[in-house]
């Protein structure tokens, strides 16, 4: 709903999150590898740079995955029943998560490969 209170669209955005970590494996799976990714990079210590690219990547795939599970809620509720266009829409979601967290896999082995060099 439009005009809300900051309040109310803090807890609306609070409710999804918890909606996402009791439902969706992907986005359990995320937030590990995430979290792991931090971990590990807490070991190495790079650069500050290196440190924004990384907390962006992670909170980008994370975003990612809350946009492909909110359109297959979406599109599984609205036509139940399989559709061709309905599945490509959610491969095409799928595929957008999978490239970046490509891309992100890519930032955290530049980042490595250049704090140990």
């Amino acid at each position: 709903m439009k005009n809300q209170p900051f309040k109310k669209k803090i807890l609306n955005a609070s409710n999804g999150v918890r909606f996402a970590w009791r439902n969706e494996n992907n986005f359990r799976a995320h937030i590990a590898l995430g979290l792991f990714t931090l971990g590990f990079f807490l070991f190495v210590q790079p650069t500050l740079v290196w440190w924004a690219l990384i907390i962006l990547c992670i909170t980008l795939v994370i975003a990612a995955e809350l946009t492909n599970s909110a359109l297959e809620a979406l599109a599984d509720h609205l036509h139940p029943e399989i559709h061709p266009a309905v599945g490509a829409a959610k491969d095409m979601m799928a595929a957008m998560v999978l490239i970046m967290s490509l891309a992100a896999a890519l930032v955290a082995l530049f980042a490595l490969l250049d704090t140990i060099a």
